[in-house]
């Protein structure tokens, strides 16, 4: 089963050479019957690896004797990977120590489940029928939920760091500084989905009385427009470098020179260059009549 994951025979025989050689194989099996995605189950077999090296190192000899070095293995590893997040790594070691007390479960229990529970929402004491509100109301189907979940803990994990304990304190500026510190971490489309979700929470809790100010007026979301990210044009020094490499010693390339020299001198489109003759030439008064563009 190895075979079908990796395609180096080096890499097949230095995992077949660990310790726990069988029960990885094992694990591969299982994950492979269950329909795992191939490039999860590539992703995992190097971390138990590690463990397994890591568990013998700390003295185990079976598999018994490694399950309570999970925890210390998590902790191993993220400290050997300081490029982690820190608001990350917390989640981080939890998916590595489930990954690892996955395989330990299949192997010594001979059955495991695929763990795939949802995280308890951090603010169900104070606002327990958000949820409801997002299927039965706003019709939002499991996953776009699960993205709700997902930002709004993230929202509950700062609050908590700070110390505010309730919803009732939450207020603008308590709000601004968490876009602060959270933005900088999260590309463009997901800071903007991230402020529409708390905005969303927001409105709930003025609805239902949770808060006695509607914080949503006071809280933006940040617009994206389509093609945004395009770069608008390239320097002078760019358009230097394209034009130096054309060879105008043939006749095509004296031809592509004109062209790159009309587009970047006149701003015209390519299929305006397209249809540019001669006879577009006006010789005596050193001007060009540009095509029609329709």
């Amino acid at each position: 089963m190895l075979e079908q994951y990796f395609l180096r025979p080096t890499t097949v025989d230095r995992i077949r050479s660990n310790w726990l050689a069988p029960q990885i194989e094992q694990y591969v099996e299982w994950m492979h019957a269950q329909k795992y995605a191939g490039h999860n189950i590539t992703r995992r077999i190097p971390l138990l690896c590690h463990f397994a090296d890591f568990a013998r190192t700390n003295g185990a000899t079976d598999l018994p004797s490694a399950s309570p070095l999970v925890e210390k293995f998590g902790d191993h590893w993220i400290a050997g990977n300081r490029c982690w997040n820190l608001e990350t790594r917390p989640k981080l070691r939890r998916d590595i120590c489930s990954i690892i007390r996955q395989m330990l479960r299949l192997t010594l229990d001979g059955r495991v489940t695929r763990e795939r529970g949802r995280p308890p929402f951090l603010f169900q004491s104070e606002a327990p029928r958000f949820f409801r509100y997002l299927t039965e109301e706003r019709g939002l189907n499991k996953l776009t939920v699960a993205r709700y979940l997902r930002y709004l803990n993230r929202l509950a994990d700062y609050l908590r760091r700070i110390e505010v304990t309730s919803l009732r304190d939450l207020s603008p500026q308590l709000l601004s500084s968490f876009v602060v510190e959270t933005a900088p971490q999260l590309a463009r489309n997901t800071r903007r989905d991230l402020c529409a979700v708390i905005r969303t929470f927001l409105r709930f809790l003025y609805r239902e009385r949770i808060v006695a100010e509607d914080l949503s007026v006071t809280f933006e979301v940040p617009k994206l427009f389509r093609l945004s990210n395009v770069t608008r044009s390239i320097t002078w020094g760019e358009v230097r470098r394209v034009l130096e490499v054309v060879d105008r010693r043939t006749v095509r390339g004296r031809r592509d020179y004109a062209i790159l020299l009309m587009l970047v001198t006149y701003g015209l489109r390519a299929c305006e260059v397209a249809k540019f003759t001669l006879d577009d030439i006006d010789w005596k008064h050193e001007r060009l009549q540009i095509p029609d563009r329709r």
